[in-house]
């Protein structure tokens, strides 16, 4: 359990550093939209979308084969179980929840900047 979370919170902090990377790559394109009069939620959108569609592609294509070895370990056991869908479709979710709060950090103070200064100093 402990090596889980730690496996997770690295993840996260790789998904944070790539974030931060990316937003200030874009400071100029952001503080350029903000003067031309897109919003906070418009921003934050923008940002998010390039860093959640990768984790709704590795879902969608992970979950089948998940589900499918799952079974076949869990067939070996003397007391078996099965794998239900919605055990899956939790462990999506709760990947998505966790790539949308590494994510959402930086782009809600990359949307809430001073565009003035973004473009000055980019």
């Amino acid at each position: 359990m402990a090596f889980t979370i730690l496996a997770i919170f690295i993840a996260c902090l790789g998904l944070f550093a790539l974030a931060s990377d990316a937003t200030e790559q874009r400071t100029k394109e952001i503080g350029l939209r903000k003067v031309l009069g897109a919003n906070a939620l418009t921003m934050e959108r923008l940002l998010t979308d390039s860093f959640m569609m990768p984790v709704f592609i590795a879902i969608l294509a992970g979950s089948p084969l998940a589900w499918f070895v799952m079974n076949k370990w869990l067939q070996a056991f003397d007391y078996r179980t099965t794998m239900e869908w919605w055990m899956v479709a939790v462990a999506g979710l709760a990947a998505i929840a966790i790539a949308l709060m590494a994510v959402s950090f930086q782009s809600i103070r990359a949307s809430l900047a001073n565009p003035a200064k973004s473009l000055k100093s980019a």
